[in-house]
């Protein structure tokens, strides 16, 4: 039974081709990408680099997102260590995450992040280095006190998912002295976290929460994952081999995701048509909010978007991002209909002002 609060809402049977159901779809194909790239880099590039990007990723995360959310969440006015444990509690729940949350006192309160975890889906747990754990630790829960300004607050973990533990868990305390940089993050494998009591946890303002609300969340949540990692995975390994991992990464969720993907927009399965491919693209880049056009004419199809809200920055990303996310269409497309082919004739990232891309037959 799912102890997240926010469960029955985002599970909830949708509608194929409503807009909740499209924002599902993103979801569920940006958490895939986001765990399937954990995998590849880890088993080609090894623990050291996929530990490595996993701290650049989650610290650069933190850096944006930390702060910010604390007063749409109703967090301000709590003692650090209780704010910090339910920031963690709140938001992950919204991006469908079982987590547990235990006040102990004002000074200390844990999270614990349940079986099945989030981050690893299904059977990915099995490959996954520990240095990814440790990557995310330090990224940002070590950095929890630096952010509020309060060398007192750390972080003491006492379960990780790659030692057969009890999933991910610990509590932020705040302790009578100020820490040193080694001390924000430690480690207490013998401790066990406190059983869980719904009634106790924190909850969300329903009404300032209604279920589109939830659903966006829920869809940003897994998009922001990407969003972050793809240009730090092309800072710390190289464009060359950040485009090779990610694009590798994109096609093989692709083609294992599509028909899922496709059911949750509505379309027509036994369509593989050009015309067909060019309006799953746009059902896609309008769950991501994207401008789209498409003209089923001519020689294939084209489809033209315009901005790219998933990388939407002051300065345009490394060519490298866009050559890693295109190879989620591109593994779809291998799906519809192998006999196609998807062009690329326009590239954003480039400076130009939209993405175009022509669907066609190959020869």
């Amino acid at each position: 039974m799912s102890i997240n609060p926010f469960s029955a809402v985002l599970q909830a049977a949708q509608e194929p081709g409503s807009p909740t159901a499209a924002w599902q779809a993103a979801a569920r194909l940006y958490h895939a990408y986001y765990t399937g790239l954990i995998l590849t880099v880890a088993s080609r590039g090894g623990a050291r680099l996929v530990g490595d990007w996993v701290f650049h990723t989650f610290r650069r995360q933190h850096e944006e997102k930390f702060l910010s959310s604390f007063d749409k969440l109703g967090l301000s006015d709590l003692p650090h260590a209780v704010a910090a444990a339910q920031y963690h509690y709140l938001s992950n729940s919204v991006g469908g995450v079982e987590v547990e949350y235990m006040y102990e006192a004002d000074d200390k309160a844990w999270v614990h992040f349940c079986h099945p975890r989030w981050i690893y889906d299904g059977t990915a747990l099995c490959a996954v280095p520990i240095e990814v754990s440790h990557g995310f630790l330090r990224g940002w829960y070590a950095q929890n006190g630096v952010s509020l300004g309060n060398p007192r607050l750390g972080f003491v973990c006492t379960s990780q998912d790659m030692t057969g533990q009890y999933g991910f868990a610990g509590y932020f305390r705040e302790f009578d002295r100020e820490l040193a940089s080694e001390e924000r993050l430690q480690f207490a494998p013998d401790e066990m976290a406190p059983k869980f009591d719904p009634a106790a946890a924190p909850r969300l303002d329903p009404q300032a929460w209604p279920a589109a609300r939830l659903h966006k969340a829920n869809r940003n949540y897994s998009m922001e994952y990407v969003k972050t990692s793809l240009p730090q995975l092309v800072a710390l390994a190289g464009p060359a081999e950040a485009a090779g991992y990610g694009n590798l990464a994109a096609q093989q969720i692709g083609r294992q995701y599509y028909r899922q993907v496709q059911a949750l927009l509505g379309l027509d399965p036994a369509d593989d048509s050009p015309a067909a491919f060019a309006r799953f693209m746009a059902a896609m880049a309008t769950a991501q909010d994207d401008h789209v056009d498409i003209d089923e004419g001519g020689e294939g199809a084209l489809v033209r978007i315009a901005g790219w809200r998933l990388m939407r920055a002051p300065k345009p990303p490394h060519p490298a991002v866009f050559q890693a996310w295109n190879g989620l269409w591109e593994g779809c497309l291998a799906v519809h209909n192998r006999f196609l082919v998807l062009e690329v004739l326009e590239r954003l990232d480039y400076g130009d002002p939209a993405f175009i891309w022509r669907i066609r037959a190959k020869g």
